[in-house]
């Protein structure tokens, strides 16, 4: 269970957990919720392999973050601007990302449910430590997007905590109508926040089919973005609780793929990583503490 290659496996299937999980902080501490991530990866994960397939893994990535920002400007605009409940703007986002994905795929490779395999970014082996036999499969051929995955925690602990833009945006988040009266512009940093979720959401989603499988495949978010939001609330809106949630679960579904047993069918097995996020999050969420102003619609020169 603590192998080596178990502690790689598991970080591997935690990364795009991790990576949406922070995109959710910057949303929510903006005061806004994101119920839409779901889609946002879809879109992701489709214009990732799409544009890779024509033009290269690095142009992947980047049309999947600007994907995923574009299906964020479209929950900004309709929760923001236009007041619309969050939490439908954001199943509206999911319906509509896949909708508009399945058909893109009809159009443009003739098949609804998958894409052409793809070319993924060089991998990266650290020298020295691959050297070491215990190390070597945490050290060797690991994606790049692993070790950007990690440094987002530290740097978004930083802007959050450090920076003027963070200080701003959490002061939103807990009440917009003291920041208006000091010259925050609300709106705009809700919209930061609202689009920062979706570039991250829309990396992650490259992360699964240019990295992960080298192809879109229908479905295979499987729940992440919605995993994500739990990982983020389990970590108090902190982005280093939300890693070590997001390790959780990737080592919880690493553990159910190498459990093999004729007893327990194979569809329990796999059920596993998300009956225990349900349990954690039940466990946790009453010592949690949203930002105050979260969910409520913000009009300009109106208490919240």
């Amino acid at each position: 269970m603590l192998s080596a290659e178990m502690l790689a496996s598991a970080i591997r299937l935690a990364v795009p957990v991790i990576i949406t999980a922070v995109g959710a902080i910057y949303s929510e501490r903006s005061g806004v919720i994101n119920i839409g991530l779901e889609g946002m990866m879809i879109a992701g994960c489709f214009t990732g392999a799409a544009v890779a397939f024509y033009a290269g893994p690095y142009a992947g990535i980047l049309a999947a973050v600007a994907a995923g920002a574009f299906f964020a400007l479209i929950h900004a605009v309709a929760s923001v601007h236009f007041r619309v409940d969050q939490i439908v703007s954001g199943v509206a986002i999911n319906i509509l990302a896949y909708g508009v994905v399945r058909f893109s795929s009809l159009s443009i490779f003739k098949m609804a449910t998958t894409t052409p395999h793809v070319d993924c970014l060089p991998k990266v082996t650290i020298p020295g430590l691959a050297a070491v036999p215990w190390l070597e499969p945490l050290v060797s051929k690991v994606s790049p997007l692993i070790f950007l995955a990690f440094l987002l925690i530290p740097f978004t602990a930083w802007v959050m905590n450090r920076t003027v833009f963070g200080l701003r945006l959490r002061s939103v988040g807990e009440h917009p109508l003291a920041a208006e009266t000091l010259g925050v512009n609300v709106y705009l940093m809700k919209y930061c926040g609202v689009l920062i979720s979706g570039a991250l959401a829309g990396l992650s989603g490259a992360y699964l089919s240019i990295e992960h499988t080298q192809m879109y495949v229908e479905g295979m978010t499987q729940g992440l973005g919605f995993i994500a939001l739990a990982a983020m609330i389990f970590g108090n809106w902190m982005p280093l609780g939300a890693m070590w949630a997001g390790l959780l679960f990737g080592f919880a579904q690493a553990l159910s793929l190498r459990v093999v047993t004729e007893a327990v069918p194979y569809q329990f097995i796999k059920m596993v990583p998300y009956i225990l996020t349900i349990v954690v999050l039940a466990g946790f969420v009453r010592r949690s503490r949203a930002p105050a102003a979260v969910g409520v619609p913000y009009e300009r020169g109106e208490a919240a």
